[in-house]
């Protein structure tokens, strides 16, 4: 059973194994008025929470708002970003919706947003009625716009289903990319790319992009110049499971994007364990909001330590990097009380995430299990 339970008076106390790190725990921290500390506060705690703490989960692609339908009602959104916080996700980088959810970030009860505006696509290259439409001439243009509408990132559809050609395709000629992502580098914001094949990679980095989405079309040529730029990937491999499914609803009239999105699923563990051995940073992201319901964050991890990354990387993908990543701190002094509890070690085991003791965000805690 499941509730939520207000503090009240006092100090909240977490024991056990407090993992700072990956590598590094203490026994103890406590929460006071809603902030980490490692000083014992006078009196006794309001109440104690017992098991593995690590930071609040970070789910890098997620899309809060957002159905297969494109834009949602405020209620629904709410009850997406609730989904994920009660599985333990509570940062979440927005990677593109329509509706303006700057809302969502004025709630307490609720994950913490960094928003990324409408994503950026080709004229009709992609869902229909998700993203900002553009030719290539208007695409610096438009990603600048979305720039300043975001916190710090924008998102640009890289490729799609060509159907002139039947198959993936490039959306935007390699100049056009140089000047959209320069346009957002000057406002101040970072750029990521929705990118499947590996042609797309090529203009991709070329242009200075900051991070790659799905990345199946990695090759081993590619991954020099990712460790060279310092490209992230967020290969959101529990969305890529859908695949075979596409292919098989396209294969009728598009054979060849059929065959080619099943090769790109075949290849997609192999392509997460080369870009994690070759030192790629590599961040847990589920595209939940599409076709993945949310607060699937769990999955996404195990997926990760399955493909190559095992337990460790694969939950500091979704944690302690993550988090400095996009710039949040994790259990330190100071630091707002944003925790999971678990009653396992996740670093032995992934499948602790899926049955959490506590949810703490902003030092309250939004949920508590009773069962084992």
């Amino acid at each position: 059973m499941d509730s939520v339970l207000p503090d009240g008076p006092g100090f909240l106390h977490l024991t056990g194994s407090v993992l700072v790190s990956p590598s590094e725990s203490v026994p103890d921290v406590y929460v006071q008025d809603g902030r980490f500390t490692f000083r014992r506060p006078p009196g006794r705690p309001s109440r104690t929470l017992e098991g593995w703490v690590l930071p609040g989960l970070v789910d890098a692609h997620c899309h809060v708002g957002l159905d297969r339908r494109g834009r949602v009602p405020d209620a629904l959104a709410e009850q997406q970003a609730l989904q994920d916080r009660d599985a333990g996700t509570l940062l979440i980088r927005d990677a593109g919706v329509v509706n303006d959810t700057r809302w969502i970030q004025d709630r307490a009860d609720l994950p913490r947003l960094v928003r990324a505006g409408r994503h950026v696509a080709r004229t009709r290259r992609y869902f229909r009625d998700y993203a900002v439409e553009v030719e290539p001439a208007d695409l610096a243009g438009a990603v600048a716009e979305q720039a300043r509408r975001g916190d710090g990132w924008v998102k640009i559809v890289g490729d799609w289903i060509d159907r002139s050609v039947g198959d993936l395709a490039p959306a935007f000629p390699p100049a056009a990319l140089k000047d959209a992502v320069d346009a957002a580098h000057a406002e101040g914001a970072r750029v990521t790319a929705h990118c499947f094949a590996a042609e797309t990679l090529d203009g991709m980095l070329d242009a200075g992009i900051d991070c790659i989405e799905h990345a199946t079309g990695m090759l081993p040529r590619h991954i020099p110049r990712f460790v060279e730029q310092g490209v992230a990937i967020v290969p959101t491999l529990i969305n890529i499971d859908t695949f075979p499914a596409i292919a098989d609803g396209a294969a009728g009239k598009y054979p060849d994007y059929a065959a080619h999105m099943r090769r790109l699923w075949g290849g997609r563990e192999a392509m997460v364990r080369r870009a994690h051995d070759a030192g790629i940073a590599v961040y847990a992201g589920t595209d939940a909001g599409s076709v993945i319901t949310h607060g699937r964050l769990p999955d996404e991890v195990a997926a990760l330590a399955a493909a190559g990354l095992g337990p460790v990387a694969a939950l500091d993908a979704a944690c302690w990097s993550a988090r400095t990543w996009l710039g949040f701190p994790g259990i330190e002094e100071g630091a707002s009380a944003d925790a999971v509890v678990c009653a396992g070690d996740p670093r032995l085991d992934t499948g602790a995430l899926a049955a959490l003791r506590a949810v703490v965000l902003r030092g309250e805690v939004v949920r508590e299990s009773f069962e084992e």
